[in-house]
């Protein structure tokens, strides 16, 4: 009855939004009549639609194939065209290994490897569970991550809590089963009853069903007494440091997450001769800072959740108490059954490992890369180019021997299922709405009306940028909050003669830092479904680590950022605005 009352709240407060907000903003095209305030109207138009999800993402980002041409701002035709870029060819080739990862069960193998090579001590679990699902988030979408890891994280926290109940070893418990299927962001919505707005569907490839008992599960104590609260801790921090870890991974490779594929393209389309970004050197930058934001919340979790076992974290456990010997007994069973390793699984591994190699050595930087062996068009080739072909194998090459029917690795049904078009949908209107601030004129005009910025330290410019993005991204979609940004703080940027990627680089990475509620990202939300944590619990670790990720990445752009790309001058390939001549400080 009351989720029922407020869905239809929801729905009312959707229908006002969507009526309201064009009424509101119409004294920008009627009264100014300018370029510039008619793309400021689609612009702050999207802009609420996107926040408040009143109408679907995909959608809103429809509205400049609309609006541009009403206005006269753009052709229909060259709106077309901004919605399809190198981003979405990257985009599928790497979707493409992810479904061969899935389908095949290398992530399984990986994540069982990595926890069992830290033991079972719960604190040196939970950082072998963090780092796996860091790990596969590198290279898979942070909510893939997640569905992956979890299923294998209950598996083990209820062996643990069965141990100390008196439950069976291998009995399920009809409080924690979670089934994977395939769907969309709005099956998520349907598990968690506290969520007051629907989950980001710009990151969700794969999603949830929490059966009836789950969502009925109280989220704070157990329904047996006997579970001891120092166990009850341990489920805390291994399930939040699941759902952080996913974000923190994604931002360590190009491919990671959308918000980093989103800035790559921006760069690309607005700075054409920029040729800074690419995967080699954002690795370069951005693993550290993933490390060290794991490292340092990893500690956070074990000193907020699990206190005491900390100290015991680099001590050489000798005694095997009853649940970390039923821990270790899941994982090494759950390893047995994986059995050798298939043929299909190396096939992709080794496709995985070329992939990256081919990444890291197009371009280097520091010395020629392959890409200079096809010397006069090496600028053609971007990471894109290796993605799609090494995606296409998958397609071609059989999935079995010749004396079965052929069958390729991955077929487009199991690759369609993966594809999130939604993230295609909406970049593409973040790429129309970016060219249209810069065809009217919109971003120039912001541009000069930022100049007073300029006075301040950049430092501090830069500071106030991450924490308005870190804040903004805890209620809206992680995508949409950079698609917004973008086209303000680049002209901020070349306002005060700054290199624009002084300051995009830090918030692009910041956006990614939604650890607040369950319904900041989708990731979240997965582990918020299981039942072992509250909105609370979240809110209180969230807090620490959205710190500890604002510093980091400061600590990193003001350090080692400045000599990788140049950080401290102003480039040849940003323009100089009017009220600045090329030898400004």
């Amino acid at each position: 009855m009351l989720r029922s009352l407020s869905r239809d709240l929801w729905n009312y407060r959707s229908i006002v939004l969507i009526i309201l907000s064009p009424l509101l903003l119409l004294p920008l095209p009627i009264v100014i009549g300018t370029k510039e305030a008619e793309c400021a109207f689609v612009l702050l138009l999207m802009a609420i639609y996107w926040v408040t999800e009143a109408i679907p993402l995909s959608m809103t980002a429809m509205l400049p194939a609309i609006l541009f041409p009403m206005f006269g701002i753009m052709s229909s035709t060259s709106v077309a065209k901004e919605y399809f870029k190198d981003f979405h060819f990257l985009l599928m080739g790497v979707i493409c290994l992810a479904t061969s990862i899935d389908k095949w069960g290398l992530h399984q193998r990986i994540a069982l490897r990595l926890v069992t090579m830290v033991g079972v001590n719960p604190a040196r679990l939970m950082l072998g569970f963090m780092s796996s699902c860091a790990f596969l988030s590198m290279w898979v979408h942070n909510t893939s991550a997640v569905t992956m890891m979890m299923p294998i994280v209950d598996a083990v926290l209820q062996q643990i809590l069965k141990d100390n109940t008196g439950g069976r070893a291998g009995e399920d418990s009809p409080n924690l089963q979670l089934d994977e299927t395939e769907g969309h962001a709005e099956e998520i919505e349907e598990s968690v009853s506290d969520r007051k707005q629907p989950v980001d569907p710009t990151e969700t490839f794969t999603c949830v069903q929490i059966q009836p008992a789950a969502a009925q599960a109280d989220v704070n104590m157990p329904t047996a007494p006997s579970r001891h609260a120092r166990d009850l801790m341990m489920c805390k921090a291994m399930c939040i440091g699941i759902a952080y870890s996913s974000n923190i991974g994604g931002i360590a490779t190009l491919p990671g997450t959308s918000p980093n594929l989103i800035f790559s393209e921006y760069i690309n389309q607005i700075y054409p001769n920029c040729n800074c970004i690419n995967f080699g050197n954002w690795l370069l930058l951005c693993l550290p800072i993933s490390l060290i934001i794991l490292l340092l919340t990893w500690m956070w979790l074990c000193w907020l959740f699990i206190g005491s076992d900390f100290k015991l974290l680099w001590k050489c456990v000798g005694e095997q108490s009853e649940e970390k010997k039923a821990a270790r007994k899941v994982l090494e069973d759950k390893y047995k059954l994986l059995g050798d390793m298939s043929s299909q699984e190396i096939f992709t591994g080794v496709v995985f490992l070329v992939m990256v190699l081919l990444w890291l050595t197009r371009s280097p930087g520091f010395i020629p890369g392959w890409a200079s062996l096809f010397p006069h068009h090496s600028d053609y080739i971007t990471d894109a180019t290796v993605a799609l072909l090494l995606g296409l194998l998958f397609f071609i090459v059989p999935a079995y021997g010749p004396s079965r029917k052929y069958e390729s690795m991955i077929s487009w049904k199991e690759f369609q299922a993966l594809m999130p078009w939604k993230v295609a949908l909406l970049v593409g209107g973040g790429f129309a709405l970016a060219e249209g601030t810069k065809e009217s004129g919109l971003s120039l005009w912001v541009a000069k009306l930022l100049t007073p910025l300029g006075d301040l330290p950049v430092l501090a410019t830069i500071t106030v940028a991450c924490i308005i993005v870190t804040t903004l991204t805890e209620v809206a979609s992680n995508a949409a909050t950079i698609t917004i940004f973008l086209p303000i703080l680049s002209p901020l940027a070349e306002a005060i003669h700054v290199n624009p990627l002084y300051i995009l680089i830090p918030t692009t990475l910041c956006t990614s830092f939604s650890f607040l509620l369950p319904v900041s990202n989708p990731p979240n939300a997965v582990v918020f479904a299981y039942g072992h944590i509250s909105v609370i619990d979240m809110v209180k670790a969230g807090i620490g680590v959205n710190v500890i990720g604002v510093l980091a990445v400061m600590l990193a752009v003001a350090t080692w950022g400045v000599p990788l790309f140049a950080l401290d001058t102003y480039p040849d390939w940003a323009p100089v605005l009017p009220s600045f001549n090329s030898t400004a400080p």
